[in-house]
């Protein structure tokens, strides 16, 4: 039963993940978000305490897969950390184009929407983001190391400079319909401005 539990729970947030962003969390009701997973209305409240709480829980499940996807490039050990961090952001950016631009961040779109009102989601996306960091971060350190990125910067300036810029080339990206802001994200940030 617990299994069970379990396994609707996480249906539940994966939906609730594609939900919003496709409408926002404020265009994603329970309702919606229930009838298309097939439990009933009373019931998303043994699975979790709120909407709000809900959406946190939801943002943390959402960034895992990113986490582990750039770890694994760091991991790999034919490649430096600046040429792990570019072929993790290149492999994001060909997705996006395979999927003609749909998608984009749940945490880029929840911050503009929620992050300064609710302070649940708002401790939930500032500990996604600082996990994101702080990944980057340490590759960043290592390309320090290699002598590949320079070094008047601090890796932790670096990895927050990166993180905000593809926001906002992601941003950009569902207004153009086109993958040059992601292009030039990489580009100018990553091939010029952090390099040596």
């Amino acid at each position: 039963m617990a299994n069970l539990k379990e396994f609707k729970r996480e249906q539940i947030l994966n939906q609730g993940i594609q939900l919003m962003m496709m409408h926002g969390y404020h265009g994603t009701g329970v309702k919606l978000l229930l009838d298309t997973v097939n439990v009933p209305k009373g019931s998303f409240y043994s699975y979790f305490e709120s909407k709000e709480n809900f959406t946190a829980e939801a943002i943390t499940h959402y960034i895992e897969p990113f986490i582990t996807r750039l770890q694994s490039y760091l991991n790999n050990s034919e490649l430096d950390g600046l040429a792990a961090i570019k072929a993790y952001f290149d492999s994001l950016t060909q997705e996006l184009e395979n999927s003609d631009f749909k998608g984009g961040c749940l945490l880029g779109d929840l911050m503009g929407e929620i992050g300064g009102v609710s302070d649940v989601c708002r401790q939930a996306l500032k500990a996604a983001i600082n996990q994101y960091c702080t990944l980057l971060e340490q590759g960043l350190l290592s390309a320090q190391q290699q002598g590949i990125v320079r070094t008047d910067i601090s890796p932790a300036t670096m990895a927050r400079l990166l993180f905000d810029a593809w926001q906002g080339a992601l941003l950009h990206m569902k207004i153009e319909q086109s993958i040059i802001p992601l292009q030039r994200f990489s580009t100018e940030l990553l091939d010029h401005y952090i390099t040596n």
